[in-house]
């Protein structure tokens, strides 16, 4: 590999070279390899493309003949060196036209087909070599670095000559003769052409010859394509006379569709399909302001709606319907910004429509007999639940325009499906209507709908003995949460649902999910089934019935529970539902480490951090306030806090067996971080002994969720007087660690590195008297940042970026960080423009700036001296750079104090004259 990359190196800078317009002929003989042949016409296209000033004067005319006779000689292949040349000539003619060649592409068509330089080709292939010509052209131009304004003017020099390149289009579709390969060639052709934004008008007896084509099964994909690509130009717009041509040649594709779709070629359904959505989704507008018309879009609309409705399931059956979604969202946002009297005369029209289109949606969301569906692969079932989703998404939409009459419609058919014995209904029609109801409820505010409280009523009549059933039935009840959170007395109904599903490990997700929104949205109306909920989860929890994600959030959903009950019920009910944990905990702690009991010891920390992450009692008391006066209580520890007191010692057992696995430690970090973010101020009784636990942590083996942790204690009680010394003494003990770290080689610890950055950052910004200790060495802190410029990772660079502009902030108000920075602000200026110069990612020049930015804001009489010291060196921080380019480059940033902005714009342009890309197409993008 060594060897290649030496290889591949040496052969891009022989491309560069001039000499590469010499012996890129002598690679192209008939007597070389097709590999060499292939870098010879590589070489050609790269010269041409990117080193056209290197062109030797008076060459031009040679050049290109050569260029066509070599296309010539090709054009019976390899192919893969033909098409290397006709880029390399497709090069060419962007440099010279319009100026210097006008008639490129006439000459072009003249010399393919007379026969000039291609004497020993037969007409099959010189025609193809035309072709393949004619189809890189437009390609070569959307892909090449070409400036926007130099791109308009080929575009339409081009276009010009549309008129010649259709006619030749036309001729060879049209021949009867012509060889299926000549035709399909043309239609790629017809596509990469349009890319130039040919007008519709200009294009109409080309589209009759792709239509006809369709008939050809050989050339009925590449018909489609160039179908496709003709009308779904926007422009078409412009021309309205032009596409009511085209609607009439769309229906008139009918009888195809219904004869592939009884014959179950789903091919030719699907490419049907994609024309009619095409002209409806592009046009629609367009064809609804055709009111005298409205019967042609009516057709088409019922065109699409039968593609919707194709019989079978999606994707064993057919996969045309899925292609007809969005025309549905287009035609309902058309509609609706009509003006007031279209508006009225369309929804008079397509309302009806649209409750069809409900009816089809819901058929095709039905799952196939249950023999059926076991006979699909993962992947089919995988894609028929994508594909559920996007009809949800779909009939959410649609209710804005149908209202509430569109529940009331599907409430009607449930209890009509329910209540009828002389009927038995399946059970794929009952949940494909609830389903419906889910789709809608999941993101529409559905409390103002008359018709929930008789769906509540029905879900306990439907018997769930089918798992897709008993899931929709919870996510309905889930998407429901919201509203049973007004009408508590409606609870009762469902919840005895929910808590019987959960001892199905079939049903977990839905049922999880449903018992979760419940207790997050109603818990303070579950006073009365708490101790149901508490017996069924924890009960479920003892048995492992659920996968470790869904017992997290059964745990967040009792966090929820628990902390809205009242205040002398809490305590209790909390230590019941931890104890069995805790004791299995324990047993786990007095057991010799192995990694038999590593993941259960961090699946019961993961279950005490869920738990307590929604533990909040904040929100119970904001809502107390509101209820009743506030009373003076005497100050109780936060019953989260007596937990966690109780097993601290446990926890702390567990640490000295596990201080060396990143696991534990990281759960043991995530349930104090989850306890502190939910319990903000009450967390502090804790404080002290965390301090002690982090610093243990830390100094046996340094992990970035200990560092996290003390940030958020910082972020929390950074400014509490009384807690300041345990975690002043923490900070100092974390950063002379790290600084070891540092020492010792900090290369293989970058989230370290990254968490130790965010962690000062967040001193400075919450707590900077921490920063006067004569304890805390800053100076060491700021080599370390130094050091942390030089590694590879982008969130250690920007945490660093962070770090030292918040510190360069700071040099006024405390004297170690003026002092540093007057003894090596220079070599800070000096790591930056490295960074700067090197390859670094434009998100990261930005953060770069932000630096320079403050420096310049706070000592801008120190960045004049460090600044022009730094770039003093020839070849620093690029050997790309001049000494023009510094000075501009100094005189920027010196006058730059006012716009960040500016400031990040001069830095990029910097950062690209460093890499020699300056005005290159990556430039534009950077």
């Amino acid at each position: 590999m060594d060897k290649k990359n030496v290889a591949q190196k040496w052969l891009t800078q022989a491309q560069a070279s001039p000499q590469a317009w010499h012996f890129c002929w002598a690679l192209l003989q008939p007597d070389k390899v097709p590999e060499i042949q292939f870098f010879g016409a590589s070489t050609l296209h790269a010269k041409i493309s990117r080193h056209w000033s290197d062109l030797p004067s008076g060459q031009l005319d040679s050049l290109r003949s050569q260029l066509i006779a070599q296309v010539g000689q090709f054009a019976s292949g390899p192919k893969m060196v033909l098409t290397r040349l006709c880029v390399a000539l497709a090069s060419l003619v962007l440099h010279v036209l319009p100026e210097t060649w006008p008639t490129a592409v006439p000459d072009l068509l003249c010399a393919f087909q007379t026969g000039e330089g291609v004497t020993e080709a037969d007409g099959q292939a010189r025609c193809l070599a035309l072709l393949e010509l004619l189809t890189v052209l437009p390609e070569e131009l959307q892909s090449s670095r070409i400036p926007a304004s130099r791109r308009s003017q080929l575009r339409s020099a081009l276009a010009v000559d549309w008129s010649l390149v259709c006619s030749l289009f036309q001729q060879l579709l049209q021949r009867l003769d012509a060889p299926c390969p000549v035709r399909e060639r043309v239609l790629r052709c017809v596509s990469s052409w349009l890319t130039l934004g040919i007008a519709l008008k200009d294009s109409e007896r080309l589209l009759e010859s792709c239509f006809a084509l369709l008939k050809e099964s050989e050339l009925f994909d590449t018909a489609v394509e160039t179908i496709v690509s003709i009308i779904s130009q926007p422009d078409c717009q412009r021309f309205a006379d032009s596409l009511l041509k085209v609607v009439p040649q769309v229906l008139g594709l009918q009888e195809q569709l219904k004869k592939a779709v009884q014959d179950g070629d789903m091919e030719t359904s699907h490419g049907i399909c994609r024309i009619a959505v095409a002209l409806g989704e592009t046009h629609c507008r367009t064809l609804l302001e055709q009111v005298d018309r409205w019967q042609g879009l009516q057709a088409l609309v019922s065109m699409i709606m039968s593609c919707t409705g194709t019989p079978g399931h999606y994707p064993v059956d057919e996969t045309s319907s899925s292609l007809t979604l969005t025309f549905w969202y287009t035609l309902q946002d058309d509609i609706t910004s009509l003006d007031a009297e279209r508006q009225t005369l369309y929804l008079q029209i397509y309302r009806p429509v649209y409750f069809q289109l409900v009816d089809v949606l819901l058929q095709k969301a039905s799952f196939p007999r249950d023999e059926d569906y076991a006979t699909w692969s993962a992947d089919d079932k995988e894609q028929f639940r994508t594909y559920r989703v996007d009809i949800s998404d779909t009939l959410m939409y649609v209710y804005e325009l149908l209202g509430p009459e569109l529940l009331r419609n599907l409430y009607d058919k449930l209890g009509t499906l329910l209540t009828d014995t002389t009927h038995p209904s399946s059970w794929q029609d009952i949940e494909a209507l609830l389903f419906g109801f889910q789709s809608i409820a999941e993101t529409v505010d559905v409390s103002y709908s008359d018709v929930i409280p008789g769906l509540i009523g029905l879900i306990p009549l439907i018997t769930a003995n089918n798992v897709q059933l008993a899931e929709t039935i919870m996510f309905t009840i889930g998407s429901l949460a919201e509203w049973l959170a007004d009408h508590s007395l409606m609870l009762a109904s469902v919840l005895p649902v929910v808590l019987h599903g959960l001892s199905n490990p079939e049903r977990s997700v839905a049922c999880v999910s449903a018992l979760k929104r419940i207790c997050r949205e109603c818990r303070h109306d579950l006073h009365l089934h708490a101790s149901d909920i508490m017996a069924v989860s924890q009960a479920v929890l003892v048995k492992d019935i659920h996968k470790s994600p869904q017992c997290m959030w059964i745990m967040q959903a009792l966090g929820f529970l628990l902390s809205a009950l009242p205040s002398d019920e809490i305590l209790g009910k909390l230590l019941s539902l931890v104890t069995p944990h805790i004791q299995q905990l324990e047993k786990l702690a007095n057991e010799p480490p192995s990694s038999a009991n590593k993941l259960p010891i961090v699946h019961i920390l993961g279950l005490l951090a869920n738990l307590f992450s929604t533990f909040d009692l904040n929100k119970q008391s904001e809502r107390l306030e509101v209820m009743r006066p506030v009373q003076t209580q005497p100050h109780n520890d936060h019953p989260v806090v007596v937990v966690l007191q109780q097993a601290f010692p446990l926890i702390q057992t567990i640490l000295n067996k596990w201080l060396n696995e990143p696991e534990v430690v990281e759960a043991v970090c995530a349930a104090f971080e989850k306890s502190l973010k939910t319990l903000l101020h009450d967390f502090a009784p804790l404080v002290t002994q965390l301090c002690e636990l982090i610093g243990q942590m830390f100094g046996a083996y340094p992990q970035a969720s200990a560092l996290d942790l003390t940030r958020q204690l910082v972020h929390i009680f950074g400014c509490e007087k009384d807690l300041f010394s345990p975690i002043t003494a923490l900070l100092e003990l974390i950063t002379n660690i790290t600084i070891s770290i540092f020492q010792l080689g900090s290369r293989d610890h970058p989230d370290v590195v990254e968490s130790f950055m965010q962690l000062h950052t967040q001193v400075l910004r919450r707590k900077s008297d921490l920063y006067l200790s004569d304890r805390l060495d800053i100076k060491a802190v700021f080599y370390c940042g130094i050091l942390s410029f030089k590694f590879p990772e982008t969130p250690t660079l920007k945490a660093t970026c962070l770090l030292f502009t918040e510190l360069i902030s700071h040099c006024e108000d405390i004297p170690v960080v003026r002092e540093v920075l007057q003894e090596d602000g220079k070599l800070l200026l000096q790591t930056l423009l490295e960074a700067i110069g090197g390859q670094c990612p434009g998100s990261l020049a930005e953060h770069f700036a932000e630096v320079l930015f403050s420096v310049s804001r706070n000592c801008p009489s120190m960045l004049s001296l460090w600044l022009r010291e730094a770039l003093l060196p020839p070849g620093f921080p690029s050997s790309h750079l001049t000494t023009e380019h510094k000075e501009h480059f100094c005189q920027q940033i010196l006058r730059e104090q006012v716009s960040k902005r500016q400031m990040k714009d001069i830095v990029k342009e910097f950062a690209l004259l460093s890499r020699g890309l300056q005005g290159t197409e990556y430039a534009a993008s950077y």
